[in-house]
């Protein structure tokens, strides 16, 4: 390890600057399409049913394919990217975003629909993975947890843009849904644009025995008195199988997991948003969508302000058993009771909402640079299929079980991810990423076994 002059500071340890804020903003482009995208479907999916005469099986599998896609591409770019380089895979997602979000206006067919948005969540998939390594390799650890946990808002601001879009759009004609779908093109065309020419990051070069790159980047962006320690460089040989390895395997099992057990209630409750206010008595219409809109932003804003202010282990422990509390009670109050099932939906719109900015916090935190991006990619993939599978079956379990069992059987998903948390959640707040990653193998393997004196 490189010794610290008293001059020196180490690159996690530097003032926040203006490179951190446009790192965190082109990464935060990416969350922005993504809730875009997942938003608009729903309403597009209103007049393509007609249209194409989809069957509910291909409705939910339209309602899931770029979560499939985001499945695919965080597992197999984020893997890419730990061998050939953040910023290859950070441009490279979102030329594939902005070419078939823009060739969705020309689809005849639910099929040729279904692998274009496939095709669209491949590009979001993989750079969630990169995108959620690169700020987390950059960002100073005074100020990572609220940079990383940032994403949720501007998630949820795509969501609420894709839902303004919906209601206004939707009124232009019977094609409307092909301007509505293709207009995801946009904000990521701009994205691409302004991504051309991002470094790549020092840690990764480190890594890879390439120093005097790394500290060139070091030295032009954070200043010449700034210092990156040495990490063991990446082997050639590793291979994706280490995550489940002696190594890492607890804190891969972790961060797949309670990433699994919250977007699961979440995507499979709003992506069929009206059936679920329908059972409380409420139609999905502009007023409504404000209000749970406005929900939404707020849960992001408190999410980043409990990030700050509670640990990373207690703020999750306790969203979890908060959020299956509330659908819990749902499932057991009568249809007849609105107020009461309005006020529980609302109470779990804002916790869900809040506790989401964790999902860009704990991977990131979790893994060593040698693994980052591909142990980030991994559970990113993991959560995306568990959503997508979710999604596609939230129609079959309503009609075979009735709404009640399951909201039960969703709260019982929540409860599954406290237990995980309970087990094996690190707490990260304040540490290095060398140090967190370290001390992240420590807990968890302290709670699996004795530990040697």
């Amino acid at each position: 390890m490189q010794q610290l002059t008293q001059q020196a500071v180490r690159m996690d340890d530097v003032p926040l600057n203006r490179f951190h804020l446009k790192i965190a903003g082109l990464t935060f482009g990416a969350h922005f399409t993504d809730g875009y995208v997942l938003g608009v479907i729903g309403f597009a999916l209103s007049q393509i049913r007609p249209q194409m005469a989809l069957t509910p099986f291909q409705e939910g599998m339209l309602g899931s394919s770029a979560l499939l896609g985001l499945f695919l591409g965080s597992l197999i770019l984020g893997w890419i990217s730990d061998y050939v380089g953040r910023q290859k895979i950070f441009c490279f997602s979102f030329v594939v975003i902005t070419l078939a979000s823009a060739a969705q206006f020309f689809a005849t067919t639910p099929e040729q629909l279904f692998w274009l948005r496939v095709l669209v969540g491949v590009g979001l998939g993989g750079d969630f993975s990169v995108g959620h390594t690169m700020l987390a390799e950059f960002s100073p650890r005074k100020h990572r947890g609220v940079l990383l946990g940032s994403f949720s808002v501007i998630w949820t601001v795509g969501y609420v843009a894709a839902s303004f879009a919906g209601h206004f759009m939707t009124l232009l004609g019977p094609d409307a849904w092909r301007w509505l779908l293709s207009s995801s093109a946009i904000p990521a065309f701009i994205i691409l644009l302004l991504r051309i020419g991002t470094p790549e990051s020092p840690r990764w070069l480190m890594g890879k025995g390439r120093r005097q790159q790394a500290m060139d980047i070091v030295h032009r962006y954070f200043g010449p008195n700034v210092l990156l320690v040495d990490e063991a460089p990446v082997v050639s040989r590793q291979r994706f199988l280490s995550l489940f390895g002696p190594k890492y395997r607890r804190r891969t099992a972790f961060n797949s997991l309670f990433f699994v057990c919250l977007v699961i209630p979440y995507f499979a409750i709003y992506t069929f948003l009206p059936s679920i206010l329908k059972v409380m008595g409420l139609d999905q219409n502009f007023g409504t969508d404000l209000l749970l809109n406005g929900l939404l932003i707020v849960g992001a804003l408190l999410g980043i302000v409990l990030t700050v202010v509670c640990s990373r282990r207690g703020f999750l422990i306790g969203a979890f058993v908060f959020l299956a509390a509330c659908l819990a009670l749902m499932s057991l109050l009568p249809g007849s009771f609105h107020f009461g099932l309005i006020v529980l939906f609302a109470a779990f719109t804002l916790m869900m909402s809040a506790v989401s900015n964790l999902v860009g916090v704990f991977p990131a935190e979790s893994f060593p640079t040698e693994v980052r991006s591909m142990g980030v990619g991994f559970a990113t993939s993991m959560s995306r299929l568990g959503s997508a599978i979710g999604t596609a079956m939230l129609p079959l379990s309503i009609v075979h079980f009735g709404m009640p069992v399951t909201t039960g059987i969703l709260a019982l998903i929540l409860v599954i991810g406290a237990i995980v948390s309970l087990a094996w959640a690190p707490e990260t707040k304040g540490l290095t990423l060398v140090d967190a990653a370290h001390d992240t193998q420590q807990r968890t393997d302290a709670r699996a076994a004795v530990p040697a004196e």
